[in-house]
């Protein structure tokens, strides 16, 4: 029997495992897979192993499985990682924890969870509309004229599947700037699919607004999931530091599996 919760960050969910103990089969990616499957499985978009520190002076060390098996950072995993470990502890104060990409650090502020990000090394422009960003995960960031109105899956994956990001894979994000905020929606390689959020994709669409100059040093973003908040330092050269993102966490449920 396996024990599991299950929570969300804007919409994007994810199964928990308490494995401090490290006896999960973490190479066993068909049961990643298996239990990340909306039809056979508990279904997310995400598996998450809240482990024991690895590194002096952190808490804990969070390994993130997308749902084909492959390894990644996630923004909003990493939140729902925090909330997890505080319930484990029973406790409410701030963390430093590791990932696949660091160190991060984490905490509770006004009722939403707020995460540190990886320094952000440059913001591509590959045209009029379209920047690269890596944010612990690639992303394309398309700028269009309402994200709303996209063939999302049709022209996520003609991007996602083409002969420059097939082997690799990329994220990718169509936003706009709109009354003061930024809308958009995710198409996240690892789930294959649209995401009701994307921690990392909003990260990336936000940076991607303050290197254009559309805002500075705090933008809003709202998703199909809810709303998100990132902040960032002023860039130098194209280097973003201090970037931090914000927003609400919710449990769905808890439960047990048979393996």
């Amino acid at each position: 029997m396996l024990h599991f919760a299950k929570l969300e960050g804007t919409g994007n969910d994810f199964i928990l495992i308490n494995d401090q103990d490290a006896k999960f089969p973490s190479g066993d990616l068909a049961l990643v897979r298996r239990l990340c499957d909306r039809h056979f499985g508990v279904g997310s978009d995400g598996l998450i192993l809240v482990q024991a520190p690895k590194e002096v002076g952190t808490d804990f060390h969070m390994e993130f499985f997308n749902p084909d098996g492959s390894k990644s950072f996630c923004g909003n995993g990493s939140r729902c990682a925090y909330v997890f470990w505080c319930r484990i502890e029973g406790c409410t104060e701030p963390a430093r924890f590791t990932a696949i990409d660091g160190v991060h650090a984490a905490e509770w502020q006004n009722g939403l969870v707020r995460i540190a990000m990886r320094d952000v090394t440059s913001v591509e422009r590959i045209d009029e509309r379209t920047d690269r960003i890596h944010t612990g995960s690639p992303h394309l960031v398309v700028w269009v004229d309402d994200p709303e109105r996209i063939d999302l899956m049709a022209e996520a994956r003609s991007i996602r599947y083409s002969p420059l990001y097939e082997k690799e894979g990329i994220n990718v994000n169509f936003i706009r700037w709109h009354e003061g905020h930024l809308e958009m929606r995710t198409y996240e390689r690892g789930v294959e699919a649209e995401t009701l959020s994307c921690g990392t994709g909003v990260t990336a669409a936000a940076l991607s607004a303050m290197q254009r100059g559309m805002v500075q040093a705090s933008c809003e973003v709202f998703t199909r999931g809810g709303r998100l908040r990132v902040e960032a330092g002023s860039p130098t050269q194209g280097l973003f530091t201090g970037v931090h993102l914000s927003g609400p966490v919710g449990e769905v449920f808890t439960g047990t599996i048979h393996l």
